[in-house]
């Protein structure tokens, strides 16, 4: 109840969404007030002071018990009373009259608690409001002129405002007929029946005027004629499709003229004419061109302009009708309406809704105290503190559920909307992050969730790699790494990273060059293949010459390079075995230190700056706090598979490779033993002599290349 005396710089967090969140979607949705989607801290407070306001003792929202006891209501203001009454009239619509408290499934079927009340104060009024079978009628008829909106209890109805709007429909519409029916003799020259001549006369007025005006055209140039009939090629096209009524042919002659078109030819009405347009222009001449021309087989240009003029005050009239949205009900039926008291009634049954509004609204309230009293305590929990995600055996409500994962679960889970946006912010965490992909296999949902791995090893983790992950209802989605940001996951896996790399390194040195001498003995053969056809397909042959002193000169490199490899080896060993006892242990310590040391502390000062805030910063929390996921919780964040009590790893293996006996080791350590011991003596006991050897090998290569160089008398026509 003192949140609003706490200083927001102390606060974990200022604001947070209302959506992806572990939480009561509807009680969210109450304390955003604003209905922005986001909550922030001064709507925080407000709730936990309204809710505090309500209760005799606020101590009960820490509770955040199920259901809100009668009792435990404040009924000494004036808003307390309403609530208090509410919440009892509810339960006696529930048939609960006897029960001490209520609950959230009480409160949120509005559609129950008013099924056996007129009126519930939202201003609405559906049919049933009306006792009398006139406004009943009144209120349908309004709902399909102008719309409906449901009302609390889900039934359609009207408001104010629709019947405000239906009202002053109809007044338009009737002010408009009563244009026609003051110059009558002008916009309704066929009386009643006008509306429906003009309809055929408009159905074809368009393409009549075609017809003339094409004819003119003619007129004023012949040579147009021509291009104003259809073209042969046209009607050569229709022979190959369906001609009738529905066939695909009868929209291409949809477009051709009335008649064919000449100069200064009239329309003919019963002979020659686009069979399309046949039946509606034998309307026009049943209905208006022979009741106001008489009968005739053609008409003439100025006699359509004449009948054009017949309509035209109509057209006008036509163009500017207003009310077009009651036209349904008829003129008749609307002047009805406008001369009855039908609007008077609809709006005092609209206000006798409205006057129980208070009483309504309360029930709203009686809502919110049940859902606040239930909730706004875990909300504090994990919004002014993160006190829910720090405890143990609790879940903060942005933890959507557990990924299992490589043999681990992870329970710091995040659903998250966009990947790229999110893992931008998100990798300033310096948490090893794993998105992925989630489908629900009873209902085919999908989601995203970013995971933090806090503990083990991540040799194993790659994208494509398949998991299981479990939301809070327990429901279980096939899970699928599609992204990773890699930090490190504890002091171990940063311990023996340097020997994961030279290791790595090596494994793909040993790779590369095995790849490339196989490519180049793939080569070699194919150009050794290739030069014994050519060879054999021309008769002759190339002997090689074979460079002995080439070939001895790599033999000397490759010796030297293994005596400068063994003296390294025995140098260290050397060096080793000078040690006493005690101090061998202390230096390959000091060799371990100086290989992990560095990545060791580099890591276990980046495991210290692990940080929550950048992964719900990134989901659009504004965290206000340095949420720091340090080296025992990040362990308690992702458990390692351990196995159950008193039980035991099999270490037999039925398929293993048979073992080697262990005199073979003996040996090999002895023959090992007595090279090193060879190579010491021999370089360090006596350096002269290994300066000696060496001249001496140089030399002999260089007598032997000399010798090679010049010709023998009996080998000069073979090989060197």
């Amino acid at each position: 109840m003192a949140l609003d005396q706490i200083d927001q710089k102390l606060w974990a967090a200022l604001s947070c969404p209302t959506k992806g969140l572990e939480f009561n979607e509807k009680t969210l949705a109450l304390i955003d007030t604003d209905d922005d989607g986001r909550i922030r801290a001064p709507e925080v407070i407000a709730a936990v002071k309204w809710a505090g306001s309500l209760l005799k003792n606020p101590d009960d929202l820490i509770k955040g018990a199920d259901a809100l006891q009668l009792s435990a209501i404040d009924d000494s203001s004036d808003e307390g009373k309403a609530v208090l009454a509410s919440a009892k009239e509810i339960l006696r619509n529930l048939h609960k009259a006897d029960a001490t408290e209520i609950t959230s499934e009480d409160t949120a079927d509005t559609a129950r608690i008013f099924a056996e009340t007129q009126f519930n104060g939202d201003g609405v009024i559906p049919v049933a409001s009306a006792d009398d079978e006139n406004t009943q009628t009144l209120i349908q008829d309004i709902m399909s002129c102008a719309g409906s909106v449901e009302d609390r209890c889900g039934a359609p109805g009207v408001t104010q405002e629709i019947v405000d709007s239906f009202f002053a429909e109809a007044q338009a519409y009737s002010d408009w007929w009563q244009i026609a029916e003051d110059d009558a003799a002008n916009i309704l020259p066929f009386g009643d029946a006008t509306a429906d001549v003009a309809t055929v006369f408009l159905a074809i007025k368009t393409k009549v005027n075609d017809y003339f005006t094409r004819c003119r055209l003619v007129e004023f140039d012949p040579n147009a004629s021509e291009a104003l009939n259809p073209p042969n090629e046209v009607l050569q096209t229709l022979a190959v499709k369906d001609l009738s009524g529905s066939g695909d042919g009868a929209e291409d002659i949809l477009s051709f003229p009335l008649a064919r078109i000449e100069a200064d030819r009239p329309l003919p009405l019963h002979k020659g004419i686009n069979p399309v347009w046949r039946n509606t222009l034998y309307k026009l001449y049943t209905e208006v061109i022979e009741p106001l021309l008489g009968e005739r087989d053609t008409l003439e240009d100025e006699e359509w302009e004449r009948i054009c003029s017949n309509f035209s005050a109509y057209e006008n009239w036509l163009a500017s009708k207003n009310g077009a949205t009651v036209e349904a009900l008829g003129i008749q039926r609307i002047r009805e309406l406008l001369a009855n008291d039908s609007k008077a009634i609809i709006t005092a049954l609209i206000a006798k809704d409205q006057a129980l509004e208070p009483e309504a609204n309360a029930v709203s309230s009686v809502d919110k105290l049940v859902r606040y009293s239930r909730d706004i305590y875990s909300l504090t929990n994990n919004f002014v503190s993160f006190s829910d995600f720090y405890t143990k055996d609790t879940k903060a409500i942005f933890q959507a559920g557990t990924l299992y994962l490589d043999a681990r679960s992870c329970n710091l889970c995040v659903k998250i909307d966009d990947v790229v946006k999110h893992s931008s912010l998100a990798q300033l965490s310096s948490t090893f992050l794993v998105y992925c992909d989630c489908t629900c296999k009873e209902n085919q949902q999908k989601m995203t969730i970013v995971a933090a791995i806090t503990s083990g090893s991540s040799d194993n983790l790659r994208v494509g790699r398949n998991g299981v992950f479990y939301d809070r209802k327990g429901q279980d989605w096939d899970a699928t790494i599609i992204k990773l940001i890699e930090h490190p996951i504890s002091v171990r896996e940063a311990f023996w990273s340097p020997y994961k790399q030279i290791s790595q390194f090596v494994s793909q040195q040993l790779h590369n060059i095995s790849t490339a001498q196989s490519k180049n003995l793939q080569s070699n053969i194919s150009k050794s293949v290739s030069g014994s056809i050519k060879t054999i397909g021309t008769g002759t042959s190339s002997p090689q010459s074979f460079d002995i002193a080439k070939f001895a000169g790599i033999f000397a490199a490759i010796g030297l390079a293994l005596g400068a490899i063994g003296a390294a080896v025995a140098s260290v060993v050397g060096d080793f075995l000078k040690l006493s006892l005690w101090q061998m242990p202390l230096a390959l310590l000091a060799v371990l230190l100086i290989i992990s040391g560095p990545s060791t502390i580099s890591g276990y000062f980046k495991l210290r700056r692990r940080n929550l805030g950048p992964i719900l910063d990134a989901c659009g929390w504004a965290v206000n706090t340095r949420a720091v996921i340090n080296i025992p919780f990040g362990a308690s964040l992702t458990r390692i598979a351990v196995l159950p009590p008193n039980s035991t790893h099999s270490a037999r293996d039925p398929y293993t490779t048979r073992k080697r006996s262990w005199k073979v080791y003996v040996v090999l350590l002895a023959i090992i033993a007595g090279i090193a011991f060879a190579a010491y003596h021999f370089y360090y006991k006596n350096p002269n002599s290994w300066n000696i050897f060496e001249k001496k090998v140089v030399q002999e290569l260089k007598n032997e290349q000399s010798n090679l160089s010049t010709p023998h008398p009996i080998q000069h026509n073979t090989k060197k």
